[in-house]
């Protein structure tokens, strides 16, 4: 089982939906978790994208020297870059961090927030996009330990010869992951993702969908990891938890939740619809959990305001863990968690969780892996130095004098 925290590049708070509370969006916040994060043995942090969060690119960069171990899950955004940037990015960042990068491709599902991204196609375009952004991404990154290009003539999509001089530290390339509710996603995960990430829905609504993703992935000759990404809201006891839940909307304005749904709705992503459609809009203040808990210990209070995962894992220790196991047992092995404030429910977590859990901790002070690629100065924008080619496999060392190649 692999812990995944969360870095809240969009904002933190002690109450969502509220100033009162409210942590700035600093570098000196997102290092105090990632360094938590790091020390604590998560295995890595997800650092979210879109136009209401710092980019994540530049967010994870600047984190790689103030951690050892951590990982970072960073957003790929089809139709934002090219594929091949998003190849040297992600490559550049896999060699600068020691082979610390997880790919997440996110397609986005606002369309208002896409029109200011200068992207109007629709849901179903999208994913032909993403089919032919990852085709040729995974191309470039794989042929670069070969040195060859790449050529696509796609719907969306073109590139010739497109290659990657300087290749990334893991085989072929980072792993990938990718979530989604739609048919298309369900396909595109199986096609060509190596796990696929789920919300926190009720456990029957996720062995659905991870069955569906398997058969899928079954006809491609392929297998997936599966992953959840999920708040939780963890006590020493369960009226501790339910009480922290409370407090969480304490100053959650009718006026707010009503604008958030009205937004929600406009989108068209299925999951976004998904994580609405279990809370529905409700909220009784006398009693968070009415019409809230959705499943045993699942509450979706948090999704009344917040894009993306909406729901909660709320209780004692023993409980939390008792539900985590249920979704492991259903093929999960990856979760993503999060809560509110995220540097301390960091350490709140560690501490109740992780005795509990079959918890895989990141390696500690492994070897950094060996470099490889071109040596020596590019020449004219795509020649490597003439002489001996850098042998991509052989351990770093001497290496013999190049003689000057004929003119």
């Amino acid at each position: 089982m692999k812990i995944l925290w969360f870095i809240p590049t969009h904002g933190d708070s002690r109450f969502l939906g509220s100033a009162v509370g409210a942590r700035a969006v600093s570098f000196d916040y997102f290092r105090q978790i990632a360094v938590a994060a790091d020390s604590l043995g998560y295995e890595g942090v997800l650092i979210p994208t879109g136009r209401s969060c710092e980019d994540p690119w530049m967010v994870a960069s600047s984190l790689i020297e103030v951690t050892r171990r951590l990982k970072f899950l960073v957003a790929l955004r089809p139709g934002l870059v090219t594929p091949s940037l998003a190849a040297r990015m992600a490559a550049s960042f896999d060699r600068l961090s020691g082979g610390r990068l997880l790919i997440n491709l996110v397609t986005g599902g606002d369309a208002a927030e896409l029109a200011g991204d200068g992207q109007f196609l629709d849901h179903a375009e999208r994913y032909e996009q993403s089919v032919e952004f990852m085709t040729i991404w995974r191309e470039v990154m794989t042929r670069s330990h070969e040195g060859s290009g790449f050529d696509f003539d796609g719907k969306h999509l073109q590139v010739k010869d497109a290659k990657l001089l300087y290749p990334g530290l893991q085989r072929p390339y980072p792993p990938l992951f990718f979530g989604g509710s739609s048919e298309a996603a369900h396909e595109l995960a199986a096609a060509q993702f190596d796990t696929y990430l789920t919300w926190g829905e009720p456990p029957a609504a996720v062995a659905e969908k991870v069955a569906d993703v398997k058969r899928r992935a079954a006809k491609h000759g392929r297998t997936l990891r599966f992953g959840i990404r999920l708040h939780v809201i963890v006590r020493e006891t369960e009226d501790e938890a339910w009480r922290a839940a409370g407090e969480l909307l304490s100053h959650l304005g009718d006026a707010t939740i009503a604008a958030a749904q009205s937004r929600f709705a406009q989108m068209d992503s299925v999951g976004q619809r998904r994580m609405a459609e279990l809370n529905k809009g409700r909220f009784n203040r006398a009693n968070v959990r009415d019409g809230l808990e959705i499943a045993p210990n699942l509450w979706a209070g948090v999704g009344l305001v917040r894009g993306g995962a909406g729901t909660a894992l709320v209780g004692n220790a023993r409980q939390v863990a008792e539900r985590i196991e249920e979704y492991a047992a259903l093929g999960l092995d990856h979760f993503i968690l999060s809560g509110y404030p995220h540097l301390e429910e960091a350490h709140r977590v560690a501490e109740l969780l992780f005795p509990l859990l079959p918890v895989q901790r990141a390696s500690s002070d492994a070897a950094r892996p060996v470099l490889s690629g071109p040596f020596g100065e590019i020449v004219a924008n795509g020649i490597v130095p003439p002489g001996q080619r850098a042998d991509r496999s052989a351990p770093a060392g001497p290496r013999p004098a190049l003689k000057e190649a004929a003119s």
